[in-house]
């Protein structure tokens, strides 16, 4: 494991109930390329509102669990320290299979481009081998302060 839930708090600015990953489960050599790691628990605030008769993470959460496994790569880079990333914007992402609790999400981003100061990435996010989510982001980085 390359950094757990509270080195992923150093990184990130995001907290409970917020935060998304649970772990990181390695970065490629060249730094374009992470896996990261959720652990669905029915304990999670989204169940108490989210077909509470028959729970199902939201997709909408699947993609910003992505996007934090994402900036997780972007902000362990010494230059982009002090900073956040946010989204600016989502392509062709499509949903295969409902995660549900026990479920554990393996969050795979790879970075593809950089324009103007807009990273782009393939996501997918898949459980047990099989596609959850896959598509593209894209996000910028700001500062912190100001």
């Amino acid at each position: 494991m390359v950094y757990n839930s509270n080195e992923i708090q150093q990184i990130i600015p995001h907290r409970y109930p917020f935060l998304l990953v649970d772990a990181i489960e390695s970065i490629n050599e060249e730094g374009t390329s992470i896996v990261g790691r959720k652990c669905v628990s029915a304990n999670e605030m989204q169940f108490l509102g989210h077909f509470p008769q028959k729970h199902l993470m939201p997709g909408v959460l699947i993609v910003e669990a992505l996007a934090q496994t994402g900036c997780v790569l972007l902000l362990s880079k010494e230059e982009n320290k002090g900073k956040i990333g946010v989204f600016a914007g989502i392509n062709k992402m499509r949903f295969r299979r409902p995660v549900i609790p026990g479920d554990v999400l393996r969050l795979e981003v790879t970075l593809t481009n950089q324009r103007a100061g807009i990273y782009f990435a393939d996501v997918c996010a898949t459980v047990e081998g099989e596609v959850a989510a896959r598509g593209e982001i894209m996000c910028a980085l700001m500062d912190v302060q100001g």
